[in-house]
């Protein structure tokens, strides 16, 4: 059974006043996590195919075609990995 580790190469945090996550998934995962993503969240923007803006579980955050997302007010780390379980198994 896949785990979240399967997917994600990196994950890094922002300074500033709002605190925000990138995640950056692995290079030969990241067409499948897309998918995952967008089957599970509610799109509410899509900029040409080039950025997603979704929304899952009242938490707003966009997702790149490149493998990256940028997860906004993440609180903790415990909530950013139930988070990706959710979206990504």
């Amino acid at each position: 059974m896949p785990t979240v580790e399967d997917y994600v190469s990196r994950v890094e945090g922002t300074c500033g006043a709002e605190q925000d996550v990138i995640v950056t998934f692995k290079y030969d995962k990241k067409d499948e996590a897309t998918a995952h993503i967008l089957k599970k969240a509610t799109v509410k923007r899509n900029l040409s195919g080039i950025i997603f803006e979704l929304t899952f579980e009242d938490l707003n955050f966009r997702l790149y075609p490149s493998g990256k997302v940028i997860f906004r007010s993440i609180k903790n780390r415990e909530e950013l990995n139930r988070l990706l379980a959710a979206l990504l198994l």
